[in-house]
């Protein structure tokens, strides 16, 4: 097979179609669809990086008509941020766990290069989160808790490596805030009321250390969903049992820590 010919390719070649404020909505709706075919390419690709770049494209260009997000696009975008967070999260982890007392100096510094860039990536995915997609959110669909609890999730994840009150805060009010939504407008088995009891309770317990309430509150959105579980359709059933799952093994790790201390 030939090589082919270099190809001379800008890496933000997809701004030359990028239409005018005033361009119709069919113009729109085309240049976004490129993004997002980028997006998805970007994502087998594991370019995740790019996947950000695209889908903040796409936010920006929603948002200037006024036009949500499609649910693919919504789950593009935290796909992209989650992974880049994710990897940014896991280098932290490793840097925080290495307890050998050699070149102690050089890893304190990177890993406060890694802190910065995880703040950094946290703050923008919540700028969009907050100054964009929630406030087009319409009363009580699903989006606007779906979005609700992606900032409580980035929130709790600076507060992970930023003891600071207001993160703290801050994760604790949007998990609320999508909670008592997703109880008024979702049903008990639904996979993103499953999924924000799992990581608002983890919120109670490792960021804000309210063991009793982290467990109370995952028992009882376990024991909701159970007594519902006959309601589940086959789209959701795999996701759901897969999150109560989830819920019960914290449940079970929590509660055996609990006895171990008051053993001790």
């Amino acid at each position: 097979m030939a090589a082919a010919e270099k190809q001379n390719i800008p890496t933000d070649f997809y701004l030359s179609e990028k239409p005018a404020a005033d361009a119709t909505e069919e113009v729109h709706t085309a240049f976004e669809a490129l993004l997002v075919g980028l997006a998805i390419l970007a994502e087998k690709a594991e370019r995740y990086d790019d996947m950000c770049k695209y889908l903040t494209e796409v936010v920006t260009s929603k948002h200037l008509r006024v036009a949500q997000l499609e649910e693919n696009e919504r789950n593009l975008l935290s796909v992209a941020f989650k992974n880049v967070v994710g990897g940014l999260r896991s280098s932290w982890r490793t840097f925080k766990g290495d307890t050998t007392p050699e070149n102690r100096e050089l890893l304190d510094k990177y890993t406060a290069i890694v802190e910065n860039e995880l703040e950094q990536k946290c703050l923008e995915v919540l700028k969009i989160l907050e100054s964009k997609l929630i406030p087009t959110c319409a009363e009580g669909d699903e989006s606007q808790v779906f979005f609700e609890k992606m900032c409580g999730d980035y929130y709790r994840y600076l507060a992970e490596f930023r003891d600071t009150e207001e993160y703290k805060n801050s994760a604790k009010d949007h998990y609320e805030a999508a909670y008592n939504l997703a109880k008024k407008f979702l049903p008990e088995t639904h996979p993103t009321r499953l999924g924000l009891a799992l990581n608002f309770s983890v919120c109670h317990y490792e960021i804000l250390k309210n063991h009793s309430e982290a467990c109370s509150l995952a028992k009882r959105a376990f024991d909701e969903a159970i007594q519902k579980l006959d309601t589940l359709n086959d789209a959701n059933y795999k996701d759901s049992t897969l999150i109560m799952q989830l819920l019960r093994d914290n449940l079970t790790l929590w509660t055996s820590e609990a006895d171990h201390e008051n053993e001790d």
